[in-house]
C-alpha cells in the first residue's frame, strides 16, 4: 500500500514551497522523491493535481480543492500530536529556531544550548539571520525578533524583554568633532547606519522636554551587522546607535564613550514568536519559558 500520508505531505509542501525542488529541500529528500510521491498520489486519486511546464507549476481545479482538505487534515494531525505531547514533561524532538545574528550568538544560543543539554531527548537547530523568516513556510518552531512585530494573524508572540539602546563614539572621533550636547547637535555628526544598501533610517531620540524626535544624520557607512557597526565606531567613523549590552562592553574597554544614554534613545522590544496553534508542543513552550527567564539578565 502507498504511503498516503507521505504523499499528502509532499503535495502540501510542493504547493506551499512553490516547486518540487524547494519542497525537497524543506523535507530533506531528493526532488525525484517528491515527484515520485506526488505521481503515486495522482495515480491513486485518478486526477492531475498540478499543471506543470518547464518554467512553472500551478494547481488544477482538483488540486486546489484537494489542497484545502489536505491542509485541514494535516492541521488536525498536528493538533493530535501536540495534545499528546503536551502531557509530557520532558521536551523531545527537533526544535528549529530563527534569531538575529549577533543577538542570537551572544544571547539566544547560549540559553538554548544550555537548555538542550538539560534535555537529552531534544535536538536543536538554530538559524542566525537578520531577515524576517517565514516561520510556517520555512518550518521553524520559534523565532526571536527585535523591534515592532507588525500585524500577523497567523503568529503568536510573547515579550522576552526590552533592549535598551544608547549612542556611542570613539574618544578619537569626539576629540576631533566634539561631544554633541543636545538632540539638535546630533544632526551635525556622522552616523554609522544600520540597514541595507542605500537605506537611511532616522534615529528616534527623546528631547530634553521628553518629546520624541526622529533625527536624520549624514554618514557614509551603512552596515547590516551590529558588531561591524561597533568596530567602525571604534575606528572613529562616527556615532553608533547600539544595544546597551553591546555598547557597555566597549565602554568598559575604553574603546567607546557614551554620547547619549538609554533615557534619551528609544528602546526596542524583544519577542519570541511562533506559529499560532491551539496546541503548543512542549519543546516550544519550554524553550519560550527559559528564554523569558534568562534573556532579561543578559541585556542589562
Amino acid at each position: 500500500m502507498d504511503d498516503r500520508l507521505g504523499g499528502i505531505s509532499a503535495f502540501v509542501q510542493a504547493v506551499e514551497a512553490g516547486s518540487f525542488a524547494q519542497a525537497a529541500e524543506r523535507m530533506n529528500v531528493t526532488r525525484s522523491a517528491v515527484g515520485k510521491s506526488i505521481a503515486r498520489l495522482e495515480k491513486r486519486l485518478g486526477v492531475r493535481l498540478f499543471q506543470r511546464t518547464t518554467r512553472s507549476q500551478r494547481l488544477t481545479a482538483d488540486g486546489e480543492a484537494y489542497y484545502e482538505r489536505c491542509v485541514r487534515a494535516l492541521a488536525e494531525l498536528d493538533a493530535a500530536d501536540a495534545a499528546l505531547d503536551s502531557g509530557r514533561r520532558e521536551p523531545t524532538g527537533v526544535l528549529r529556531v530563527s534569531c538575529p545574528v549577533l543577538f542570537g550568538r551572544r544571547c539566544v544560543a547560549p540559553v538554548l544550548v544550555k537548555f538542550a543539554n538539560q534535555h537529552p531527548g531534544l535536538s536543536l537547530d538554530i538559524s542566525f539571520s537578520d531577515r524576517v523568516v517565514d516561520l510556517v513556510g520555512e518550518g521553524f518552531d520559534l523565532a526571536v525578533r527585535i523591534g515592532e512585530l507588525g500585524d500577523s494573524g497567523n503568529l503568536t508572540a510573547r515579550k522576552l524583554g526590552t533592549q535598551s539602546m544608547g549612542i556611542g563614539a570613539a574618544p578619537s572621533y569626539l576629540a576631533r568633532h566634539g561631544m554633541p550636547r543636545s538632540v539638535d547637535e546630533l544632526a551635525g555628526h556622522a552616523a554609522i547606519q544600520y540597514g541595507h544598501g542605500a537605506e537611511r533610517r532616522a534615529w528616534p531620540v527623546r528631547d530634553a522636554d521628553g518629546s520624541m524626535r526622529e533625527v536624520r544624520m549624514a554618514g557614509r557607512l551603512v552596515l547590516d551587522d551590529l558588531e561591524s557597526i561597533a568596530d567602525a565606531a571604534i575606528a572613529g567613523a562616527g556615532l553608533a546607535r547600539l544595544p546597551c549590552w553591546l555598547l557597555s562592553r566597549h565602554m568598559k574597554a575604553g574603546e567607546l564613550a557614551l554620547v547619549m544614554t538609554s533615557q534619551h534613545v528609544l528602546s526596542t522590544g524583544i519577542y519570541a514568536v511562533w506559529p499560532a496553534t491551539r496546541y503548543l508542543p512542549s519543546k516550544t513552550r519550554a524553550a519560550i519559558d527559559v528564554l523569558a527567564v534568562e534573556i532579561p539578565a543578559l541585556i542589562i
